[in-house]
C-alpha cells in the first residue's frame, strides 16, 4: 500500500541510487525554483548543485522533473530539471495558446534563460524534446547542444497509441494504489519500487479525497486523443524545423520503443547528416527510467564532445 502520509520529494534520492547501484553519500544539493513567465503564470524547476548549471533536462508528456532524479545522481553535475508547464508543479499551460510544442518553447524559454543561460546542452525527452527543438529554432542562443531522447517529429498515430491510452484515463482514482495498479500494467518492464516513486512525485490529492495525476490534461499532452470534433496533432512540419539546426545534435532510442521507427530514423538522417542515432539495449520510449546509467553516460560523452 502506498501511504503518502510525510512524503518529501526530496527524501526518496536513495532509493534512486540503490535500485541502480549508484554510491549515496546522503541528500545532495537540489532545491526547487520557479520563473515568473510574466503573465500570472510560472513555470517550476528542480535546480541540482550549487554551480552555474551545465545541462538543462526537459521531461516527457504526462511526466516531471522528478522522472530525471537517476539519471542527475550518476550525472553529478550542476543541472536544470524542469517541469513543463501544466505539468509538476509548474502553472497551466498558457490559455491563449493552443498546447503544442512551440507554445511551451516560449515558456521553457524563459526558465532556461532564468535558470541556466549558459548551459553547454539541452536533453529532451518526447513532448520534452520536440519542445526542445522548437527552443533551438526560435531561441538557439540557449541550446548550444541538443540530444533527443526517444522522439522525433515522425511521433503519433499507433507508435504512441500506449502512452495515448495510459494518459487517456480516469481523470481521478479512489487511491494511490489504484493508481500505482495501473501504471505497473502499463509499465510491465520498470520495477514497482520505481513506479511508487514515480506515482508519488506525479500525484496531488483533491479536497474530495480522491487522486489525480499533477499533469493538465490537454492536447500537448495526450496529441492523439479522439474527441470526434478535432483531427490528431501532425508534427511533421517540424521536420523543416530539426533541418534547420546548427546547434550538435544526437537523437537518442530505446530498442524496444515503437516510438521511433526505420522510417524516422531515415528522415532524420536525412535532415541532420552528421548527427549520430544511438540505441540504447534494454530500453523502452523512457530511456531515462529504464536506463538512467546508460543514458547519463551518453550525456556525459556528449557534453565533452
Amino acid at each position: 500500500m502506498i501511504d503518502a502520509d510525510g512524503y518529501d520529494e526530496f527524501g526518496l534520492f536513495h532509493e534512486n541510487a540503490a535500485e541502480v547501484g549508484l554510491e549515496y553519500h546522503g541528500p545532495p544539493a537540489v532545491e526547487r525554483v520557479h520563473a515568473d513567465l510574466g503573465d500570472g503564470r510560472s513555470l517550476s524547476a528542480l535546480r541540482w548543485g550549487t554551480a552555474p548549471p551545465e545541462l538543462v533536462l526537459v521531461h516527457g508528456g504526462g511526466q516531471n522533473a522528478h522522472t530525471w532524479d537517476t539519471v542527475a545522481l550518476a550525472l553529478g553535475l550542476s543541472l536544470v530539471a524542469v517541469d513543463l508547464p501544466g505539468h509538476g508543479h509548474s502553472g497551466d499551460v498558457h490559455p491563449g495558446r493552443p498546447p503544442s510544442p512551440h507554445s511551451l518553447a516560449h515558456d521553457v524559454a524563459v526558465a532556461v534563460e532564468a535558470f541556466a543561460p549558459r548551459a553547454s546542452m539541452v536533453v529532451g525527452m518526447s513532448l520534452g524534446g520536440l519542445t526542445s527543438v522548437q527552443v533551438a529554432t526560435t531561441r538557439p542562443a540557449l541550446v548550444r547542444k541538443l540530444m533527443m531522447v526517444d522522439v522525433t517529429p515522425g511521433a503519433g498515430g499507433e507508435k504512441t497509441a500506449d502512452i495515448v491510452k495510459f494518459l487517456s484515463g480516469p481523470e481521478t482514482f479512489s487511491s494511490l494504489d489504484e493508481i500505482l495498479e495501473r501504471t505497473i500494467a502499463f509499465n510491465p518492464t520498470r520495477s514497482e519500487s520505481s513506479l511508487r516513486r514515480g506515482v508519488l512525485h506525479n500525484t496531488v490529492q483533491r479536497a474530495d479525497g480522491t487522486w489525480a495525476w499533477r499533469h493538465q490534461r490537454t492536447r500537448a499532452v495526450i496529441p492523439d486523443a479522439a474527441d470526434g470534433e478535432r483531427p490528431a496533432i501532425d508534427f511533421g512540419a517540424m521536420w523543416d524545423d530539426i533541418e534547420a539546426i546548427s546547434a550538435p545534435m544526437q537523437l537518442v532510442v530505446g530498442d524496444r520503443s515503437p516510438v521511433v521507427d526505420d522510417a524516422d530514423k531515415a528522415e532524420f538522417r536525412r535532415r541532420q547528416p552528421t548527427a549520430p542515432i544511438i540505441e540504447v539495449a534494454d530500453a523502452g520510449h523512457s530511456i531515462q527510467g529504464d536506463q538512467p546509467l546508460e543514458l547519463a553516460r551518453l550525456i556525459t560523452e556528449f557534453l565533452g564532445a
